[in-house]
């Protein structure tokens, strides 16, 4: 497996990217434990503005987060598979999974969701959990049945009220898609490095 960094710095960058933007906006919310309404429909993603053509929202929504503990809790999550994917993957390709899917979270919102005002990292984060979970099982050629299972059990777990699922699972399902082509692309390199070292 190739390991992109010793020291883990992608994903410490990004959560400090994260925290960058959260104080940026408490600021300017004038409250360091809740974002102000009006703060989130300009850095997160307002559907309606999005529409109009403020489409760059839909990246920097990635950054935003509504209070301390959507922070704090995205941020914890985020450490633990972004280290992971960090053992598992390129530098290039760890921000493929991760901006593809926090991409592909926010369309689905955008799509189903054209009133809603929403902001975090959550869609990109299970799309690293959903690539780093069919990785490692298809690259050793094992079943992807339980891998599926697995992702979609948290998935569930982590629905709720005032939970954005339509983000969790647009970056849950890029992350499987993107992980399992990896997968696939890295064990046909190894398949034909090995045939063109000992050829037939």
């Amino acid at each position: 497996m190739y390991k992109s960094s010793k020291k883990f710095m992608l994903t410490y960058l990004i959560i400090a990217l994260n925290i960058i933007v959260y104080a940026y906006t408490a600021i300017l919310s004038g409250n360091f434990f809740e974002i102000g309404d009006y703060v989130l429909r300009q850095y997160g993603q307002d559907n309606s503005f999005v529409l109009n053509g403020g489409y760059w929202q839909l990246f920097t929504a990635m950054f935003a987060h509504v209070n301390i503990i959507h922070l704090l809790g995205n941020m914890f999550f985020l450490l633990i598979f972004g280290l992971r994917a960090e053992e598992l993957f390129k530098i290039q390709e760890y921000l493929l999974v991760y901006f593809l899917s926090g991409l592909a979270g926010n369309l689905l919102t955008l799509l189903f969701g054209p009133s809603m005002v929403s902001a975090g990292a959550s869609g990109a984060i299970f799309g690293l959990f959903g690539a780093c979970t069919i990785y490692i099982r298809r690259a050793v050629g094992q079943s992807i049945i339980g891998a599926l299972l697995y992702s979609f059990f948290l998935l569930m777990m982590s629905a709720g009220q005032n939970v954005n699922n339509l983000a969790h699972l647009g970056g849950l399902v890029a992350g499987l898609l993107i992980g399992y082509a990896l997968a696939e692309r890295r064990k046909l390199r190894i398949i034909h490095e090995y045939s063109y070292s000992f050829p037939t």
